[in-house]
Order: C-alpha cells, then structure tokens, then sequence
C-alpha cells in the first residue's frame, strides 16, 4: 500500500530558517483583519525588521527575504497573500516585484480590503526639530493616503546624531499632537522647531536610512517604512 508523502516545501537558500518563516506566516493570518493600510504597513515593517535585524550581511537579508516570499506564496492563505502584497507595496526594492507575482498568483483568495491603498502616499509638511547642540535633529516628514483627506495622515519621525546616523526612526499616527507637544517644547525654549525643504530632508534621510552601518535595535521595526517613505520625498 502505497502513501503519500508531505510535501517538503519551497527549495529555501536559507532552510535553517524554516521554523521562522512558519513562523511569520503563522503571524500573517491576523494582518488581513487589520483596520487600515498604515497599520498594516507598520506591522509589515516590523516583521522585516526583525529579519534586517538577524541577518549577518545584506546577501543573508536578500536570502531570507527571497525565502520568506516562497514560503508565503507555498502557505496560499488569505494572511500570506495580504503580507505579500505589503512586501510589494513598502518591502525592498530587491523584492517588490516577486511579491506582487506571488500575490497575483493567489487569486482565488480574497483580497485584504485596504490592498489598494498600500504604499499609495504622498508626502507633505516636512519640519526640523532641534533640541540642542548635542542631541542631533529630528526630522518630522507628515503622509497622506492618495485620496483619503486626513484619514491616515501620519509622519516619519528620526533623530539623526551627530554625523547624522539614524538613532530613532517612528511612524506616528497622531501627527497634530506630535506637531503641538513639539510647538509647546519651543515655546518652553527647548528645542526650535521650524519647516524643511523636502528636497533636502530627502536626501539626508535616504543617505541615513540606507547605510551599512548597523543601526540600534529599536529603529528595526520602522525602518522598512521608513525607508519607504524617505524614497517618495523629492
């Protein structure tokens, strides 16, 4: 009597990372559920993060995004389709366009319904926050949703140090607040807030962001968005 034998999987570069790319599909079924396309993003982001994070080298980070997409593609479920279609939308630039087919090739599957609006932004307000000589700048650079109006406005915020290496990268959701506790601490004359060309804070921050330096743990999770974003500036 004869039986069938489990499927083995995708051909993995990296198959001692099975169990961790299980792992994010695992995670993945809650992403369609999500409210919005920002917070889905956020959440995308944060899983590659974790990935950049661990990855020794840029060669190990493409092997284990190259994985991660086959074994979503492999998973064929409603989560794995809606993280491919981040990838696609916010991921690296090495891996958009394999994302986007492993998701087309799931179509039988439903689609997230904030899908269409994933990576759609356009950039706004750009300001310079700086709290002093040795606390380096922060760059505040507000986003809308094409076609939203408000809903969904949110900001990338990083702190460059001296030498301008990224030492805190945010998504915030509440930009009024963040822009009124900034204007309060000016006028308590503790920092100095003022507009920035995009143009400019463009470059400093893809100069920043893409570096090979590695960065402090905690700008990991934003880092992916962030970097997204920083590339739609002028």
């Amino acid at each position: 009597m004869s039986r069938t034998r489990p499927s083995p999987g995708p051909r993995l570069m990296l198959p001692g990372l099975r169990d961790v790319y299980a792992a994010f599909v695992r995670e993945a079924d809650a992403l369609p559920a999500l409210p919005g396309a920002l917070q889905a993003e956020v959440w995308t982001s944060a899983q590659l993060g974790t990935l950049e994070a661990a990855a020794p080298h840029e060669a190990g980070r493409r092997a284990a995004l190259g994985d991660l997409i086959m074994s979503l593609r492999a998973a064929a479920t409603p989560g794995a389709r809606a993280f491919l279609r981040a990838l696609a939308a916010i991921g690296p630039a090495v891996g958009r366009t394999a994302a986007g087919k492993a998701a087309d090739a799931l179509r039988d599957l439903p689609e997230a319904p904030w899908t269409g609006m994933l990576g759609r932004v356009v950039p706004g307000q750009a300001w310079l926050i700086q709290e002093g000589p040795l606390d380096g700048d922060r760059l505040v650079c507000e986003f809308r949703y094409e076609g939203a109006g408000t809903a969904g406005m949110h900001a990338l915020a990083v702190r460059l140090s001296y030498g301008d290496s990224p030492i805190e990268v945010v998504i915030a959701g509440d930009v009024p607040a963040l822009m009124t506790a900034a204007r309060q601490a000016m006028q308590a004359e503790l920092c100095v807030v003022q507009p920035y060309d995009g143009a400019a804070v463009g470059e400093r921050l893809r100069a920043a962001l893409n570096g090979t330096e590695p960065l402090p743990e905690a700008c990991y999770p934003a880092l992916a968005l962030a970097r997204h974003r920083a590339g739609l500036l002028p």
